[in-house]
């Protein structure tokens, strides 16, 4: 199938326009039994050999099994290794990769403005997938979500690998006798959408779109309380359309007493006397409650050290008082779990989880490249690999936000893919720094578009209506993010909230609450920061580049 929707449109500058030298020549085919498959173990190597579909030497086994499911050929990857630890395992498959192709892959879990399409870069990490492109055709290969492994890809002339993380934080994995499904590797022609929804066969997807506000971003933190969500909600409430689909008010980092966020969630800070009644003083308004959380940091010193993880995690970054819960601990988890219940029965309807990823690995994605985290520790159950955990804190999560909507943030969203139902995809915007809304929201929104209804409802963070923050500018980000078919937030100053931005953001939501078709970049083979969308149908040219 072939596919030119990545080309400008005819009403694009020709200036804009990106034509690749094409080779005349198909991406291969990597969808069959690899060429050669190595495991890694403290830091030596092992060739394995083959037969037929099981690869095997020295009592490890890596079976690469091509089958057809419902959806097409895929290519599972399982591994028993009940005397040896292990942490990788390189699946290799030789070909000749064509000239001049461009290659687009993703993220660990947020993205960090550093999305693009380039070319053949044979040390590139591409996480979880990578898309390839001739400037007609385009061909994805990826692993399905929820694996038990961590999963990256690299081209180079010679061929393709798919490297399987299957670390126990900084230590080889010890499975015993238990068989790790650790992978299974699928493809498409078309588009990043398809397969993306080749990935992720069961999304978990909110009933309504999602929009509304939140308070970070021109708070952060400082000087908020309970008074000041009711205004918040008020200003929403009435900026709101009418309607069943009514806004949610996600209340930020604030409103608990620990620092930094920190635990117990019963713990509130003095300008939030009573976070129950707040909700239903919220509900009363008219919009929905939705509150933030950082569910493994803690203060919390009656809690027994065994449920702490290991400081070697942070290399002595983390201050005390604060600790970090390791979800490995059965009692620790269900803590976790209980948190996040409290938060629902409060009233609260979306729950906002954020810096998990952080607080599991000590390191943001930008500095994770082939190691997570630092080496030389592990969690307490160490015969689970890194994400076989972040995939069972998930699940504790979803079970202790019951009905109310999940919003990952600093979340793998390949492991979040069918149980969160709202993902932050890029870092932080900001209400102080245009430079920063740019390159963070317009990027990850771009470049992480194909996720958008196919693993989730897609957040490329807020749109901060701030006094530091030409409106000029914001109002094309507001503009783009309403008009995506994403969920829109606002993080708007009331004090920076005059007669002209109130028009705008009334108009902003009135789109961002009925369904729309997901926005397309039409300029992003040619550029990190796309300036012309294909939006409801109709092609829109931005400038995110103040003269």
């Amino acid at each position: 199938m072939k596919r030119r929707s990545f080309l400008l449109a005819a009403a694009v500058p020709a200036a804009a326009q990106t034509r690749l030298v094409t080779s005349g020549q198909s991406f291969p085919d990597l969808l069959r039994e690899p060429d050669r498959v190595t495991v890694f173990s403290n830091l030596a190597s092992l060739r394995l050999e083959r037969a037929a579909s099981r690869w095997t030497a020295a009592g490890i086994e890596v079976s690469t099994e091509l089958k057809q499911s419902t959806h097409g050929p895929e290519l599972g990857i399982s591994l028993t290794a009940p005397a040896t630890p292990i942490g990788r395992v390189h699946l290799r498959w030789n070909a000749s990769v064509p000239e001049n192709w461009r290659y687009l892959g993703d993220h660990w879990e947020r993205s960090y403005g550093d999305l693009e399409w380039r070319g053949l870069v044979g040390e590139r990490l591409m996480p979880w997938y990578f898309l390839a492109s001739d400037g007609h055709s385009t061909r994805g290969y990826g692993v399905k979500t929820g694996a038990s492994a961590i999963c990256y890809w690299q081209v180079d002339a010679g061929g393709a690998s798919l490297w399987l993380d299957v670390h126990n934080g900084g230590s080889d994995v010890v499975l015993g006798d238990r068989r790790l499904d650790a992978a299974t590797v699928v493809s498409s022609e078309g588009s990043g959408r398809a397969i993306c929804k080749r990935m992720c066969e069961h999304p978990r997807l909110p009933a309504a779109p999602v929009y509304g506000s939140n308070n970070w971003y021109y708070t952060y933190g400082i000087n908020c309380s309970a008074d000041g969500i009711v205004r918040d909600c008020e200003l929403l409430a009435e900026l709101a359309p009418p309607g069943g689909n009514r806004p949610f008010m996600v209340i930020d980092m604030g409103w608990a007493a620990g620092p930094e966020g920190a635990g117990p969630v019963e713990q509130l800070a003095t300008s939030f006397p009573d976070m129950k009644d707040l909700a239903s003083r919220m509900k009363g308004l008219g919009v929905r409650p939705g509150i933030w959380v950082r569910p493994l940091l803690s203060v919390d010193r009656s809690l027994p050290t065994s449920w702490h993880l290991p400081p070697a995690v942070f290399g002595g970054s983390l201050k005390d008082p604060m600790f970090v819960l390791d979800p490995t601990v059965p009692e620790a988890l269900e803590y976790v779990e209980k948190s996040l219940g409290t938060l629902h029965g409060w009233g609260y309807e979306l729950i906002k989880h954020d810096f998990s990823t952080y607080d599991l690995t000590g390191r943001w994605g930008f500095q994770m490249g082939p190691e997570l985290t630092s080496p030389g520790w592990r969690f307490h159950d160490g015969s689970r690999t890194t994400a076989e955990i972040i995939s069972e804190l998930y699940r504790a999560l979803r079970r202790g936000a019951k009905d109310s909507l999940l919003l990952g943030c600093n979340t793998i969203g390949h492991l979040g893919a069918g149980l969160f139902e709202v993902q932050r995809i890029g870092d932080d915007t900001s209400g102080r720094e245009w430079s920063r809304t740019r390159k963070m929201g317009v990027n990850t929104l771009a470049f992480r578009m194909p996720q958008h209804n196919t693993f989730f409802d897609a957040d490329a963070d807020c749109v901060p209506v701030t006094k530091d923050v030409p409106w000029k500018l914001t109002k094309q980000w507001l503009d783009l993010v309403a008009r995506s078919g994403t969920a829109l937030f606002v993080s708007a100053d009331p004090e920076s909230t005059g007669s002209m931005e109130r028009e705008a953001l009334k108009s902003a939501f009135a789109q961002a609450s009925r369904p729309l078709p997901s926005g397309e970049p039409l300029d992003w083979m040619a550029t990190t920061t796309p300036e012309h969308w294909r939006l409801n149908g109709a092609v829109t040219n931005f400038r995110w580049y103040d003269e």
